[in-house]
Protein backbone atom coordinates (compact mmCIF):
# COMPACT_ATOMS: atom_id res chain seq x y z
CA UNK A 1 0.00 0.00 0.00
CA UNK A 2 1.04 3.50 -1.28
CA UNK A 3 0.59 6.30 1.53
CA UNK A 4 -1.22 9.28 -0.07
CA UNK A 5 0.78 12.62 0.27
CA UNK A 6 -0.02 15.63 2.52
CA UNK A 7 -2.13 17.63 0.49
CA UNK A 8 -4.28 14.15 -0.39
CA UNK A 9 -4.71 13.77 3.30
CA UNK A 10 -5.55 17.60 4.22
CA UNK A 11 -8.40 17.32 1.47
CA UNK A 12 -10.22 14.31 2.81
CA UNK A 13 -9.73 15.06 6.02
CA UNK A 14 -11.96 18.45 5.26
CA UNK A 15 -14.51 16.21 3.95
CA UNK A 16 -15.04 14.42 7.36
CA UNK A 17 -17.28 15.08 10.01
CA UNK A 18 -16.18 16.48 13.60
CA UNK A 19 -17.24 12.63 14.93
CA UNK A 20 -15.18 10.55 12.06
CA UNK A 21 -12.03 12.84 13.35
CA UNK A 22 -12.06 12.10 16.35
CA UNK A 23 -12.47 8.18 15.76
CA UNK A 24 -9.83 8.77 13.40
CA UNK A 25 -7.41 10.32 15.95
CA UNK A 26 -7.94 7.92 18.58
CA UNK A 27 -7.40 4.78 16.35
CA UNK A 28 -4.18 6.51 15.37
CA UNK A 29 -2.66 6.87 18.86
CA UNK A 30 -3.49 3.23 19.35
CA UNK A 31 -0.84 1.96 16.82
CA UNK A 32 2.20 4.22 17.95
CA UNK A 33 3.38 5.41 21.06
CA UNK A 34 5.02 8.19 19.66
CA UNK A 35 1.45 9.43 17.88
CA UNK A 36 0.09 8.70 21.68
CA UNK A 37 2.65 10.95 22.49
CA UNK A 38 2.03 13.80 20.27
CA UNK A 39 -1.06 14.04 21.10
CA UNK A 40 -0.53 13.83 24.74
CA UNK A 41 1.46 17.17 23.65
CA UNK A 42 -1.04 19.00 21.39
CA UNK A 43 -3.80 18.69 24.04
CA UNK A 44 -2.21 18.72 27.57
CA UNK A 45 1.21 20.15 27.63
CA UNK A 46 1.13 22.83 24.27
CA UNK A 47 -0.39 25.75 26.21
CA UNK A 48 2.08 25.64 29.07
CA UNK A 49 5.27 25.49 27.01
CA UNK A 50 7.16 26.10 30.71
CA UNK A 51 5.94 23.36 32.48
CA UNK A 52 6.37 21.21 29.43
CA UNK A 53 10.13 22.23 29.19
CA UNK A 54 10.46 21.64 33.10
CA UNK A 55 9.09 17.80 32.82
CA UNK A 56 11.49 17.13 30.10
CA UNK A 57 14.32 18.51 32.23
CA UNK A 58 13.08 16.11 34.77
CA UNK A 59 13.00 13.04 32.50
CA UNK A 60 16.63 13.86 31.07
CA UNK A 61 17.27 14.33 35.04
CA UNK A 62 16.48 10.29 35.83
CA UNK A 63 17.84 9.51 33.14
CA UNK A 64 21.36 10.24 33.54
CA UNK A 65 20.93 8.86 36.90
CA UNK A 66 20.11 6.08 36.21
CA UNK A 67 23.24 5.71 33.63
CA UNK A 68 25.61 2.54 33.95
CA UNK A 69 28.71 4.25 34.27
CA UNK A 70 30.89 0.93 34.35
CA UNK A 71 32.05 1.20 30.67
CA UNK A 72 32.11 4.02 28.48
CA UNK A 73 30.55 1.90 25.49
CA UNK A 74 27.22 1.63 28.27
CA UNK A 75 27.59 5.98 29.04
CA UNK A 76 28.13 6.26 25.08
CA UNK A 77 24.76 4.69 24.54
CA UNK A 78 22.80 5.90 27.23
CA UNK A 79 23.76 9.29 25.96
CA UNK A 80 22.71 8.86 22.52
CA UNK A 81 18.99 7.32 23.88
CA UNK A 82 18.68 10.59 26.00
CA UNK A 83 19.62 12.46 23.33
CA UNK A 84 17.27 10.95 20.63
CA UNK A 85 14.43 11.35 23.18
CA UNK A 86 15.16 14.69 23.87
CA UNK A 87 14.83 15.82 20.01
CA UNK A 88 11.78 13.41 19.86
CA UNK A 89 10.41 16.00 22.44
CA UNK A 90 12.07 18.86 20.32
CA UNK A 91 9.96 17.66 17.46
CA UNK A 92 6.50 17.86 19.48
CA UNK A 93 7.30 21.18 20.78
CA UNK A 94 8.79 22.71 17.53
CA UNK A 95 9.88 25.96 19.07
CA UNK A 96 13.31 27.09 18.55
CA UNK A 97 13.14 28.63 22.24
CA UNK A 98 12.64 25.17 23.56
CA UNK A 99 14.76 23.86 20.78
CA UNK A 100 17.74 25.82 22.26
CA UNK A 101 16.95 25.58 26.40
CA UNK A 102 16.67 21.82 26.32
CA UNK A 103 20.05 21.51 24.24
CA UNK A 104 21.76 23.33 26.44
CA UNK A 105 20.66 21.97 29.45
CA UNK A 106 21.77 18.40 28.09
CA UNK A 107 25.42 19.90 27.26
CA UNK A 108 25.32 20.87 30.96
CA UNK A 109 24.41 17.76 32.46
CA UNK A 110 26.37 16.05 29.74
CA UNK A 111 29.82 18.41 30.87
CA UNK A 112 29.17 18.02 34.22
CA UNK A 113 28.59 14.00 34.32
CA UNK A 114 31.16 11.83 36.08
CA UNK A 115 33.29 10.25 34.78
CA UNK A 116 34.22 13.15 32.26
CA UNK A 117 33.21 12.87 29.20
CA UNK A 118 36.45 14.50 27.97
CA UNK A 119 38.36 10.86 28.99
CA UNK A 120 36.05 9.46 25.68
CA UNK A 121 36.62 10.91 22.22
CA UNK A 122 33.22 10.15 20.79
CA UNK A 123 31.55 11.91 23.63
CA UNK A 124 33.50 14.70 23.26
CA UNK A 125 32.45 14.97 19.22
CA UNK A 126 28.66 14.35 20.53
CA UNK A 127 28.99 17.18 22.93
CA UNK A 128 30.99 19.33 20.46
CA UNK A 129 28.46 18.71 17.97
CA UNK A 130 25.50 20.01 19.72
CA UNK A 131 27.05 23.00 21.07
CA UNK A 132 27.72 23.98 17.43
CA UNK A 133 24.17 23.07 16.50
CA UNK A 134 22.51 24.96 19.14
CA UNK A 135 25.30 27.92 18.37
CA UNK A 136 23.33 27.80 14.68
CA UNK A 137 20.02 27.80 16.24
CA UNK A 138 20.83 30.82 18.56
CA UNK A 139 21.34 32.84 15.35
CA UNK A 140 17.76 32.53 14.79
CA UNK A 141 16.05 33.31 17.19
CA UNK A 142 15.17 37.28 18.56
CA UNK A 143 18.59 39.78 19.58
CA UNK A 144 17.67 39.35 23.59
CA UNK A 145 17.04 35.84 23.90
CA UNK A 146 20.52 35.47 21.60
CA UNK A 147 22.24 37.59 23.92
CA UNK A 148 21.43 35.36 26.90
CA UNK A 149 22.08 32.31 25.28
CA UNK A 150 25.60 33.09 24.25
CA UNK A 151 26.06 33.72 27.57
CA UNK A 152 25.09 30.02 28.70
CA UNK A 153 26.75 28.96 25.22
CA UNK A 154 30.28 30.55 26.15
CA UNK A 155 29.94 29.33 30.00
CA UNK A 156 29.34 25.43 28.47
CA UNK A 157 32.08 25.56 26.06
CA UNK A 158 34.68 27.07 28.70
CA UNK A 159 37.14 23.58 29.14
Amino acid sequence: MKAASLKEIKTELNHRSTQELLELCLRLAKFKKENKELLTYLLFESAGEETFIQSVKAKVDTDFETINTKTFFYIKKSVRKILRELKKFIRYSQNKETEVELLLYFCEKLKNFKPSINRNTTLTNLYNRQIDYISKKVETLHEDLQYDYKLELEELSKK
